[in-house]
């Protein structure tokens, strides 16, 4: 999504912040960065080697059923942690892609911490 001029829309701003954030942090192979992307039913959390340009792991809450929104973003965040564990890796850096760390964003942190990662 290319912005030009003043950002109009609610996608086009928190574009512009997310691309706010990665000019302050980059993923490597021994900490890549955790990318969270929120839509309105599901959440989705992948992690990102930049150095390499590759995704390591990806997950998202399409297959769990159960719960609330926030319930399956923790799950989320566990899910994620355990696939980072089995690619060796135990610290990355948290990308917040431009929403508020705050509710389902927040929800997967900690889930994350929870499995084991390290922010």
């Amino acid at each position: 999504m290319r912005v030009v001029g003043i950002p109009r829309t609610g996608a086009q701003r928190r574009h512009k912040r997310h691309l706010r954030v990665r000019n302050k942090i980059a993923g490597t192979a021994e900490r890549p960065r955790l990318v969270v992307f929120r839509s309105l039913k599901h959440i989705y959390a992948q992690l990102v080697d930049d150095s390499q340009q590759r995704t390591i792991a990806t997950v998202s809450d399409l297959g769990i059923e159960a719960g609330k929104k926030g319930e399956r973003a923790a799950q989320v965040g566990k899910l994620i942690a355990e696939r980072a564990k089995t690619a060796g890796i135990t610290r990355v850096v948290f990308d917040r892609a431009g929403y508020r760390y705050h509710g389902r964003i927040k929800a997967v942190a900690d889930g994350a911490r929870e499995g084991g990662l390290e922010f």
